[in-house]
């Protein structure tokens, strides 16, 4: 099947964001992480329809919300992860969702939210899933 010209939902058959993207939100509320946020990057960028982006407060924690993401995930393996061994800017990419976790330094240098300032961000409820009235496709 040819899937070039279509948008990544339209191949996942929606348009709602991938139940991936709630159990890693979940997980890394259930972790401690510091302001995740989750962007919608549709319509900007090529790469993924959603970037997570998170910070721990230690190497040690970074790198401990990765080994949690990949454990909660098991059903849904990273196509690619990255930085795992150093803790200091982990990215897992599930293809649609693709999850950024620094160490607070590596955040402030890179400013990934105001990089994708153009972005949409998704609400999340107190318990890292949808927040009421988000689209919460799974």
């Amino acid at each position: 099947m040819n899937t070039r010209g279509r948008s990544r939902s339209a191949r996942r058959g929606g348009d709602g964001p991938p139940g991936v993207l709630w159990d890693v939100t979940r997980a890394l509320t259930d972790r401690k992480a510091v302001d995740p946020i989750v962007l919608d990057v549709r319509g900007l960028c090529s790469a993924a329809d959603f970037f997570v982006i998170a910070s721990g407060t230690s190497e040690a924690h970074v790198r401990g919300m990765a080994e949690r993401l990949l454990e909660q995930t098991a059903g849904e393996r990273p196509h690619h992860v990255e930085g795992l061994p150093q803790g200091r800017w982990v990215l897992l990419d599930y293809v649609d969702v693709v999850v950024h976790l620094f160490h607070p330094e590596q955040r402030d240098f890179y400013q990934l939210e105001r990089l994708w300032g153009d972005a949409r961000e998704v609400a999340l409820a107190q318990d890292g899933g949808p927040a009421r009235g988000s689209p919460s496709k799974g």
